[in-house]
C-alpha cells in the first residue's frame, strides 16, 4: 500500500494486503474512531472515491485501485481502563512470530476476545501492547479455561489461507493434553458423535450430543496411566465447540475440573489434590506457513500447576 497527500485529501494505492476488503470495512478499520454513520454519508456524498468515481460501501478493493479519503478528524479511542492496567501486568508468552503470525500460549481464565461480560481478551491486550501493529486478527478460538497454543494473524492474506486450511480438516494438525477421570480403556481410539450447541436457562453456551448436532471426530492416544486417571493426548479431526470436552464427558471419563461437563462431586475435591482449573492444554500444531508453505511445528509445554498435578499423579 502506498499513500500521498493533498490539501489534506489521502490518495492511498491499495496493495495486495488490503485487496478484496469490502469498501467500508476498510474505511471502518482505517478510520478509527469515526462512526460508521459517517463513513457511509462520506461514500455516499462522493467524497470517497475509487479510481476518480464514485461508488458504493459494498465495492470490494482491488490490488492497484487508487482511493481518496477525505480529511476527518479521527478521534481514537484509547484502550479500556481494565485493558491498559492488565497489558502493564500481563507479559503474553510468545512462542512464535513472523511477518505474517503469532502464536501465543495463552493463559488459563483469560478470554481470546472481549464480549459477553468479558471487557478484554487476549486480542484486545496483544493490540493494547502493540498499538502500531496494523492487523492483528484471530485465527482461531480456545475455551476461556484453556490453556495452551492459539495463533494470531498479522497480515489478511496470512488470515484468509489459515481459515481455508482451518475449513479443510486435514491441513492443520491440532493436538490436546487432558487429564480425565478413570482409566481410559485402549491406547488409540476414535470418539465420533453429532454435537449440538444450545444454551441453558440461565443463558449460558452448552454442548450436547444429539442426532440433531454436526458430525464431529477426535483421536484419542492414551500417554500416561494412573490409579483412577488417565493423560490423554486428543487429535481434533473436526473443530466442533467444545468438542473434546463433550467427547470425553459423554465416553464415560471427563476432564478434571472440567465445571461445565465434569463430575461436580469430584472437582470439588480437586483443589485441595492441587488441581484448581480445568486439565486441558492446547499442545501442539502442525501446519504449511501460510505464506511460505515451510511445514511448521509449534509446541505449548504444560503450564507449571499442570505438571506439578501430574508429577503428584506419578509418586
Amino acid at each position: 500500500m502506498s499513500e500521498t497527500s493533498k490539501a489534506s485529501v489521502t490518495f492511498v494505492e491499495i496493495g495486495p494486503e488490503e485487496a478484496g476488503q469490502r469498501l467500508d470495512n476498510y474505511l471502518i478499520r482505517r478510520l478509527k474512531g469515526v462512526p460508521k454513520s459517517h463513513i457511509y454519508r462520506i461514500v455516499r456524498g462522493g467524497e470517497v472515491r475509487v479510481n476518480k468515481g464514485r461508488t458504493d460501501v459494498t465495492y470490494r478493493l482491488a490490488e492497484g485501485d487508487v482511493l481518496r479519503i477525505p480529511p476527518v478528524r479521527v478521534a481514537e479511542r484509547p484502550a479500556s481502563t481494565a485493558v491498559q492496567a492488565a497489558s502493564g501486568q500481563l507479559e503474553l508468552e510468545i512462542l512464535f512470530e513472523d511477518d505474517a503470525l503469532i502464536a501465543i500460549n495463552k493463559p488459563s481464565g483469560v478470554a481470546v476476545h472481549g464480549g459477553s461480560g468479558i471487557s478484554f481478551g487476549v486480542i484486545e491486550l496483544l493490540r493494547a501492547q502493540r498499538p502500531q501493529a496494523k492487523f492483528l486478527e484471530l485465527v482461531h478460538r480456545l475455551d476461556r479455561e484453556t490453556s495452551g497454543l492459539l495463533l494470531i494473524a498479522k497480515k489478511r492474506s496470512a488470515l484468509v489461507k489459515l481459515h481455508e486450511m482451518l475449513r479443510d480438516n486435514h491441513q492443520i494438525d491440532k493436538r490436546y493434553l487432558a487429564l480425565v477421570q478413570g482409566v481410559w480403556p485402549e491406547p488409540r481410539s476414535h470418539v465420533r458423535f453429532k454435537l449440538l450447541k444450545y444454551e441453558t436457562p440461565e443463558g449460558e453456551r452448552r454442548v450436547k450430543k444429539s442426532a440433531d448436532g454436526l458430525t464431529s471426530h477426535t483421536v484419542v492416544n492414551r500417554r500416561a496411566r494412573f490409579a483412577d486417571a488417565s493423560l490423554l493426548e486428543c487429535e481434533l479431526k473436526t473443530g466442533r465447540t467444545h468438542q473434546i470436552r463433550v467427547h470425553l464427558a459423554e465416553s464415560g471419563h471427563p476432564i478434571l475440573g472440567d465445571d461445565k461437563y465434569g463430575d461436580p462431586a469430584l472437582n470439588r475435591l480437586l483443589p485441595r489434590a492441587g488441581l484448581k482449573r480445568m486439565f486441558l492444554h492446547a499442545w501442539r500444531l502442525t501446519l504449511s506457513h501460510p505464506l511460505t508453505a515451510d511445514t511448521l511445528t509449534l509446541e505449548a509445554p504444560l503450564p507449571k500447576e499442570l505438571q506439578t498435578y501430574l508429577d503428584t499423579l506419578a509418586e
